[in-house]
């Protein structure tokens, strides 16, 4: 784990995100907290428990964002999910266990990524060699071994061929070059019948369970020779990793550094007494609070504890509160943080300032066109007003409000694009302004358009 101090955790994070302040700082000492429980004595370093949060705000203000990009920090196994498509036990929904499986699940496929890119260029001389042995292969009963001189003049002149075949390859002279090789088939009939959606859970993976019995399958392709490369390498980095040390790594992962985006909380939140849906949504609650409490899960990599499992819920709490969740689950969130709406001044923010900022993202991917495209500052604050007022008219999204109107405003450049390659094309307030006056007018056509 990144041994980041919480100032350099916000610093991080304000190079992506605009304002909320609090919010950072809660998350940064929510992660730095973990690195600090690492550090304690075995003893001790069980009893410390997470520090879970709650972050409470309207759509759009960077609920995700903040816990996604803290998950990249620390280099965590990382699951957004959304307790409205949870229900009670599972029934006509998923279980709640099902995200501890889809967090280790993402784990393992971290660890073993982590793993290839470490024997990668073993996997790639490996593979170069089988690459070599399918372009010049030996004739059926030919040994390996040279006793008579002409056999002696025949494997020289074979080792020169074979070297010279591999000056090519290494150049890329030969990847079009189209080759037949057999391939593993993932399509086995009686594993689909377990890959339905619904069927994921059925026992301890009953899928993987007939994956490992069941004979491997093969089939010939004929393939071009970079894309016979790629496959190559994969299947070596495979054969390199250990499959049972990742499991064991990635479990351990999930277990100290693992965290969980719960969205749209206030959507099960619901008083105790009531009716219906009610009492759906309090099941919902009583089922997850095991899991955030701390508890073990069965997967098919093996148990799970998810004692120290990081939870971030986030909900606009528009008409529930927190309080509304059942007690029991509200002392498992103790840390409170109330993100602020976006006003006009951070969506010129949010347009200009951050790495990944929204004018930057347009820019460069019409210079892949050829196209040089300018913001002049009057069309950012254009853009930022239109945005705001926007939001005051209609349903208030945030941020997401700026995706809509940049795509409007910059439809007819993304689109003749590939026949304006050479030109600069500059934006400035009355190309904004023109682009959306009509729909700007017309109030019912803005609330379907932007």
């Amino acid at each position: 784990m990144n041994a980041l101090t919480p100032a350099q955790i916000v610093s991080e994070l304000d190079r992506y995100i605009v304002g909320q302040e609090r919010a950072k700082r809660a998350v940064a000492i929510a992660l730095r907290n973990r690195w600090r429980r690492q550090n304690l004595p075995p003893g001790l370093r069980d009893e410390v428990a997470p520090k879970n949060i709650i972050m409470i705000g309207p759509t759009g203000v960077g609920k995700t964002e903040i816990a996604r990009r803290l998950a990249k920090l620390s280099q965590a196994p990382f699951l957004k999910v959304e307790a409205s498509k949870y229900t009670e036990v599972g029934y006509v929904g998923r279980d709640v266990e099902s995200m501890i499986r889809d967090l280790t699940e993402l784990s393992v496929t971290m660890v073993k990524a982590e793993m290839a890119a470490a024997v990668r260029e073993k996997a790639e001389a490996q593979a170069e060699e089988r690459l070599l042995d399918l372009l010049l292969p030996r004739r059926p009963g030919e040994a390996f071994s040279s006793s008579t001189l002409e056999e002696v003049s025949h494997e020289a002149s074979r080792d020169a061929t074979r070297e010279k075949l591999r000056a090519q390859l290494r150049a890329g002279k030969l990847d079009d070059r189209v080759i037949e090789m057999d391939v593993s088939d993932q399509s086995n009939p009686m594993l689909q019948v377990f890959s339905g959606q619904g069927m994921e859970e059925v026992g301890i993976n009953l899928k993987d369970m007939l994956s490992q019995i069941l004979p491997g399958r093969t089939r010939r392709r004929r393939l071009k020779i970079g894309e016979a490369r790629r496959l190559l390498e994969q299947e070596e980095a495979q054969k390199l990793v250990d499959a049972e040390e990742a499991v064991v790594q990635a479990i351990v992962r999930v277990e100290n550094s693992g965290i969980i985006f719960l969205d749209e909380l206030d959507k099960i939140a619901g008083r105790e007494g009531g009716h219906g849906p009610e009492v759906s949504r309090q099941g919902v609650q009583r089922d997850l609070l095991p899991i955030v409490e701390g508890s073990t899960v069965t997967t098919k990599y093996g148990m799970v504890r998810t004692d120290h499992i990081l939870f971030i819920a986030a909900g606009a709490f528009h008409v529930a509160k927190p309080s509304d969740l059942i007690p029991e689950l509200q002392g498992r969130f103790p840390i409170r943080v109330e993100l602020e709406p976006l006003t006009r001044g951070d969506f010129v923010r949010i347009l200009s300032e951050p790495e990944n900022a929204l004018t930057r993202q347009y820019v460069e991917l019409l210079k892949t066109e050829g196209v040089s495209l300018q913001f002049k500052p009057d069309a950012v604050e254009a853009v930022a007003e239109i945005a705001s007022l926007v939001n005051q008219r209609t349903e208030n999204i945030g941020a997401r409000r700026l995706y809509t109107i940049m795509e409007k405003v910059l439809d007819e450049i993304s689109f003749s694009a590939p026949d304006m390659a050479g030109k600069e094309i500059v934006i400035d307030a009355d190309y904004v302004q023109a682009r959306l006056a009509e729909v700007l007018q017309d109030e019912d056509l803005s609330r379907y358009i932007l």
